[in-house]
């Protein structure tokens, strides 16, 4: 595993450790092997803040670009008892066909004390997608829960403005008028106008393997938060992807347990909701949830990858001052992994008649 090592002056750290809410990010030196790079440090997340164990973005300063990034995030995984969810998920959208963050595990030092296992993730931004030699374009992350496609909140209060819930990462104002725009013909296209007018704005194939991922995975907050709009130039449409995928495989992002039936078949944001109501979308999805149900959710094909990422992890989680977990904990929580996609590739094979 590859070793992180940041250095930031003590007294400036004190701070960041007395004001978890600070964004402002405060300069730092981030060395990976041999190589030292001059960078911009913040804490990163929402309820990770007041935990012991927090999560970071690195900012890169000097040189400007680090194999291709400006911006990468350490992620604490500190409620995922298995390390693994979020890498699992981000991995398995990429085998959707869905543009997903890479990610990998670093072993990360600040001042010269272990801070234990991270998980270090792409930033989805338009260096990401010339990295990926994408079209450049509008980059739009949901930021909280009402960004659910709606004309409504999720507690069915009128919104004062359709952007709401969403910020831009790469763009501008312009960009949010569009999406607002989008969202407005969701809620009020007819039938027949959305099935003829949503193709203009939305790749629908794309959406429709999305979808499939965040079924597939069950993450409950997935439809209307943690996700990111990319307006692709070339083809003048929104594609959807994934992130911060840690509440998913069978617990929350809190770590609790979660039945495998938790989260249906259809989701529930207005969009799905809408794109499920017409027959042609809705074959389109099922003809990707059976293949993925199929070929990607089985337990022949996720248990190597399950048992290698564990395997990789064991060896260092002693070295995790906020683990107190061990070998045994690992292989139990494996277990209960592959038992959720057992049950949930069950599930879903039996939930699919209702959509037929």
């Amino acid at each position: 595993m590859l070793k992180y090592e940041i250095f930031i002056n003590p007294k400036v750290l004190k701070n960041l450790d007395n004001d978890i809410w600070e964004d402002e990010p405060v300069p730092a030196v981030l060395k990976i092997g041999k190589e030292k790079h001059t960078v911009h440090l913040a804490y990163r997340g929402n309820v990770i803040r007041k935990k012991k164990k927090k999560s970071y973005d690195i900012i890169f300063q000097k040189p400007y670009l680090v194999n291709g990034a400006h911006e990468i995030h350490l992620n604490a995984e500190y409620s995922d008892i298995s390390l693994c969810r979020n890498k699992l998920s981000l991995d398995f959208f990429d085998s959707l066909g869905v543009i997903s963050p890479h990610s990998k595990h670093v072993l990360l030092y600040i001042n010269g004390y272990c801070k234990g296992i991270y998980l270090e993730i792409e930033s989805f931004d338009q260096y990401m997608l010339k990295k990926r030699k994408l079209p450049p374009g509008p980059i739009i992350y949901a930021t909280n829960y009402h960004a659910n496609f709606s004309l409504l909140t999720p507690k069915s209060k009128l919104k004062s403005s359709l952007d709401q819930g969403y910020t831009i990462k790469n763009g501008s104002e312009k960009d949010l008028a569009r999406l607002e725009e989008f969202i407005a013909k969701i809620n009020t296209l007819n039938n027949a106008e959305f099935e003829e007018e949503i193709p203009k704005y939305l790749d629908i194939d794309q959406y429709v393997n999305w979808l499939t991922g965040v079924v597939c995975t069950q993450n409950f907050d997935g439809f209307i938060h943690n996700y990111a709009l990319y307006h692709n130039s070339e083809s003048n449409l929104y594609e959807i992807s994934p992130w911060d995928y840690d509440g998913t495989w069978g617990r929350d992002l809190h770590g609790r347990k979660l039945s495998h039936d938790f989260v249906p078949i259809t989701g529930y944001n207005t969009l799905t909701n809408r794109l499920l109501n017409i027959p042609q979308f809705r074959e389109k999805y099922l003809n990707k949830l059976l293949s993925t149900l199929e070929n990607l959710l089985t337990v022949n094909t996720m248990e190597p990858i399950i048992s290698t990422l564990f395997n990789q992890l064991n060896p260092y989680i002693g070295l995790d001052p906020y683990l107190t977990i061990n070998e045994q904990t690992l292989e139990k929580e494996k277990t209960y992994i592959i038992r959720f996609i057992q049950k949930r590739n069950s599930y879903l094979k039996e939930k699919m008649m209702s959509l037929i």
